[in-house]
């Protein structure tokens, strides 16, 4: 029978019933025999540079033709891809065309990225080309697909392949012309970089997590804009699940994981806890103490962190602070662990009551009990000085005001200066209120600059009415003066992290010697000053002496030396060895106490000290004092000190370890210069107290370092 050729774009059934589609073929060959698709054919790409011809077998009986499909190589045989293109097993013992024909090509997008390797005898695998990764291919005549492969690729297990795909895109190569040279082929989803899949719950951790950080208010998941803002970022949140109460939840449950992670951490220090106390207070009248835990870790680093925000409805009660210190001994596990609590008496006239109920919680019956905080202290001293000095503060801030607040004014100003020929290089500003260092800096800068002021009415005249008088100048002075040492003091805490306490009792003394050589002094503006400021830093020595004292000791550079000088210089000739012995009996008595606790030393070195103590009648403590001074540096490190001779002083490097963690103040280092009490804003104040403090102490420790991250 002739053999039947079809028409162009003619269709014929097959003989399975489908149809066979033959269009432009100049050879008469069909090119595509439509198949049932089953899933196979969603990861094949059928794209191909040019067709591949299928031989054709004729039946002379049916007079069909039959088409072989081009498939993936798992359908066919591995003898498919032999030069001579024959089939065995045939039944009638013919094969089809024997010419020879071109191999038949690979047409998944994954041979761009593998290469077929022969590992053993009817073993092949294929091998990334980038990572080098080796993946099954074929064990005898079975064919494990492309499947694997394409998900090596896709999924971002290949990192190699995302690196140079980057590389590709920032400098891919282009044509003579200036064009750049396309892809064979374009790809979908293999060429794009896999996406994190949507976690609403590590969403809503966020969410909470950036309230906590900046201060939001709760109720910013109930506005409608950011819902709208989130839902346009990601459609897939579901912010019907977001209220005030579950944000609420959330933040909750930040704080609770965060104080796990700290709690596992104190219970790892080797020494034990100090704590600072401050009180805030609110429009309402309700107090809220601030418990700030300080503690030196294994590798002698000073901590600070805020433990509890405890609410104390009455504040003048004499056992408000008692209660908000066992509050925070019950939370954190410390009960045996207290060493020392300083605490801000805003009146500085906390009653006898209230100082004895707060013994009980330490040790050697609270001899290190200061009941005063520095920063506040300095500040109310600071206060007091420019108050006094009210009339002169305000006309020298009237001055500088018409000068800056002017650029007319601020030119004469300069002009004026270059042309007095003023050696100064510092430029007046306008003081911020509730920061007194900027009122003294304000001061300072313009007492020098005194020269330019008393003249700038000759360049404008209606300065005249504003002008310092050479007597107002001469208050000035006076109060930069006695508020320079307090500034001295005061600097210390605000440029150190963390201070020890050593470092003070050399600035309280210079500012005692200061004040009293200032109430001897004929001026009655001075002397009434210097009188008001040794009252307060009297009441506060008188209080926090001998904790300073005891930290001085531990100073390598300073000792029992320095506590002998100083005191001699405070007190009278009879009052001074009568403190001088107070400070140490105290320091032997906590070396006994630290002597009967067990060392953290190795065992070997535990017996060799034993052998070594009874050879030598002197304790560490006496070998310490007697031993000479170190050299004074600047910035000299103490806890750095003691971490290198920790192993010649065992048991007195425990007993400075707890010394040098005495906070000396309460506040932080950027409110040491705050001239008003902190206040709790209307917002925290309307919610509820353990709230409060989940959202203040969880913000605290992310400032360190959170145990999540962020």
């Amino acid at each position: 029978m002739q053999d039947f050729i079809p028409e162009d774009n003619m269709i014929i059934p097959n003989a399975n019933n489908e149809t066979t589609a033959y269009g432009n073929n100049q050879e008469g060959t069909n090119l595509e025999t439509q198949q049932p698709n089953n899933g196979f054919w969603d990861d094949i790409t059928l794209e191909t540079e040019e067709p591949v011809m299928a031989p054709i077998q004729h039946n002379a009986d049916e007079n069909q033709k039959m088409a072989i499909p081009d498939r993936e190589e798992k359908y066919i045989p591995e003898y498919a891809n032999n030069e001579a293109n024959s089939y065995p097993n045939n039944e009638e013992g013919t094969n089809a065309e024997k010419k020879p024909s071109k191999r038949r090509k690979r047409k998944s997008m994954v041979w761009e990225h593998f290469t077929i390797e022969t590992v053993s005898a009817g073993c092949r695998r294929a091998y990334c080309n980038q990572c080098k990764r080796s993946y099954a291919y074929s064990q005898g005549s079975k064919v494990s697909g492309t499947s694997h492969l394409r998900r090596h690729v896709e999924k971002g297990d290949c990192t190699e392949h995302f690196r140079n795909q980057d590389n590709n895109l920032i400098g891919a190569p282009s044509s003579s012309n200036g064009a750049s040279n396309p892809p064979k082929r374009r790809y979908t989803r293999a060429s794009r970089r896999p996406q994190n899949m949507f976690d609403q719950d590590r969403c809503r951790n966020d969410i909470a997590r950036m309230i906590i950080m900046h201060d939001y208010p709760l109720q910013m998941v109930e506005h409608p804009g950011f819902a709208s803002f989130v839902q346009n970022l990601q459609p897939e949140f579901n912010f019907n699940m977001m209220s005030f109460d579950t944000v609420q939840g959330d933040c909750l449950a930040t704080y609770q994981m965060e104080k796990q992670s700290l709690s596992k951490f104190i219970e790892g220090i080797p020494g034990r806890v100090c704590l600072s106390l401050d009180m805030w207070t609110s429009s309402q009248g309700v107090g809220y103490v601030f418990v700030t835990g300080h503690f030196i870790d294994t590798d002698w680093k000073l901590h600070r962190r805020l433990l509890n925000v405890v609410m104390e409805p009455y504040t003048d009660s004499d056992t408000a602070l008692s209660h908000t210190v066992a509050v925070c001994r019950h939370d954190w596990s410390l009960e045996s662990k207290l060493f020392s609590i300083t605490y801000h008496d805003q009146s500085l006239i906390m009653s006898e009551a209230a100082f004895e109920s707060l013994r009980p919680f330490l040790p050697f019956n609270g001899q290190l009990l200061a009941s005063n905080c520095i920063a506040r202290t300095l500040s109310s001293i600071a206060k007091e000085v420019l108050g006094n000095g009210h009339y002169i503060v305000k006309k020298i801030r009237d001055s500088v005001k018409y000068v800056k607040t002017s650029e007319p004014h601020e030119e004469n100003f300069l002009m004026l200066k270059k042309q007095l020929q003023v050696p100064n290089e510092r430029n007046i500003f306008v003081d911020d209120q509730t920061q007194w260092n900027t009122t003294y800096q304000m001061l300072v800068a313009a007492s020098e600059l005194k020269q330019v002021f008393s003249c700038l009415d000759t360049f404008d005249p209606e300065f005249k009415t504003l002008a310092p008088s050479m007597e107002d100048w001469k208050q000035v002075e006076t109060l930069c003066t006695y508020l320079k040492p307090i500034f001295d003091a005061a600097n210390i805490l605000a440029a150190t992290t963390n201070p020890t306490a050593n470092l003070f009792v050399h600035e309280v003394w210079r500012i005692q010697l200061e004040l009293a050589r200032g109430t001897t002094n004929e001026d009655p503006f001075i002397c009434n000053l210097a009188r008001t400021m040794q009252e307060k830093i009297g009441k506060y020595w008188k209080n926090c002496s001998l904790a300073l004292a005891i930290a001085v000791v531990m100073d390598p550079r300073y000792k029992m030396k320095y506590v002998e000088f100083s005191f001699t210089r405070i007190y009278s000739e009879e009052e001074a060895p009568t403190y001088i012995k107070m400070v140490d009996d105290l320091l032997h008595e906590l070396f006994q106490e630290y002597s009967i606790m067990p060392l953290s030393l190795p065992p070997n070195y535990v017996e060799e000290f034993d052998v070594f103590m009874m050879k030598n009648l002197k304790t560490e403590l006496d070998q310490y004092l007697e031993v000479p001074l170190i050299p004074r540096v600047h910035e000299f490190d103490v806890l750095g000190w003691w971490k290198l001779n920790e192993m010649m002083y065992p048991t007195l490097s425990k007993m400075a370890r707890d010394i040098l963690s005495i906070p000396v103040s309460t506040v932080p280092c950027d409110s040491v210069f705050d001239t008003n009490a902190k206040e709790m804003d209307q917002y925290r104040s309307s919610l509820r107290a353990e709230t409060v403090e989940a959202l203040i102490c969880t913000k605290d420790w992310m400032h360190y370092g959170s145990a999540l991250g962020f």
